[in-house]
């Protein structure tokens, strides 16, 4: 016998925009029961308007996300599909970034991820079927400059999910990684003010005291100017919208059996088959050359 999707309520963290507002909307035109989640409740009130589902939902606090799984449960029964895709992107240079920083980009987007695919498997085990789609990155798999925290806890992000995946395959639950290439969504926005807003911090977690003097000033420039590039530059004629990747979620999501990764864009898989295939040192040649980074 064909095996199935599972067909139950689907629960989606970070909605307020990108990819997981999309993929909310989507869902929803493809028939499905959607809860739709943001920390502010005001910032997903027009997909409440479409007849979404919403609920408050942190992935930064415990009870907040103890909260939104107990009530799908009470209201739809077992959460059948979790679309784990809250996330931004912190970027500096390792030396200035403080560690309070640090520990808020993995709170955010690893150690949420993971508290809340802990609190929805006990339903989806004892429903005998559920997926968990993790949206990565191809930061996942491929190291770009400035982004050493990001890459760090995407790379969590696959690790965990290969092991996971191991772990709950018999019992019926599937794990899929989303690994979109660049998309033009606020998440650049935020990654670079995150390059520039502490150019002088080190591990004390001092205040930023901005001077004319900042070691990484050109390197910080390079990256920033990147971001440009990929949103507005021939580099952006290849890249996804939010609404690319919510259809291969959708797909991911309505498969009887989905991949267990899905690498998306022609910048995605050029890069990650770069890295694959070059040595670290000329692949480390290459974007450099390519970012134009001081050498």
């Amino acid at each position: 016998m064909a095996k199935t999707a599972p067909a139950g309520p689907i629960l989606i963290t970070g909605c307020s925009s990108g990819i997981g507002r999309s993929s909310a909307l989507a869902l929803h035109a493809a028939g499905r029961t959607v809860y739709a989640t943001a920390r502010r409740l005001d910032s997903i009130k027009d997909l409440a308007d479409h007849g979404i589902h919403t609920l408050a939902l942190d992935v930064t606090v415990e009870e907040s996300m103890i909260v939104a799984v107990k009530t799908i449960e009470h209201e739809a029964g077992p959460v059948a599909v979790l679309i784990n895709n809250a996330g931004y992107g912190l970027y500096g240079a390792v030396e200035q970034v403080p560690m309070a920083d640090v520990r808020r980009q993995f709170d955010t987007n690893f150690f949420g991820l993971v508290r809340l695919t802990q609190l929805v498997l006990p339903g989806m085990r004892r429903a005998g079927e559920g997926r968990i789609l993790n949206v990565s990155s191809m930061g996942g798999r491929v190291t770009l400059p400035g982004g050493a925290f990001y890459h760090a806890s995407k790379y969590a992000v696959e690790a965990l999910s290969d092991a996971l995946r191991m772990e709950v395959a018999q019992f019926g639950i599937d794990v899929v990684i989303i690994e979109p290439g660049p998309v033009k969504t606020p998440w650049n926005d935020i990654a670079v003010g995150s390059m520039n807003s502490n150019p002088n911090n080190g591990p004390d977690d001092s205040a930023a005291t901005v001077t004319v003097d900042d070691p990484y000033a050109a390197y910080k420039r390079a990256v920033a100017d990147s971001f440009a590039s990929t949103q507005d530059g021939p580099l952006g004629r290849l890249g996804s919208t939010a609404d690319d990747i919510a259809a291969v979620i959708v797909k991911a999501v309505s498969a009887g059996t989905p991949r267990t990764r899905y690498l998306i864009n022609a910048v995605a898989k050029s890069l990650v088959a770069t890295r694959r295939l070059l040595p670290t040192r000329a692949s480390d040649a290459v974007l450099a050359r390519q970012y134009g980074l001081p050498r």
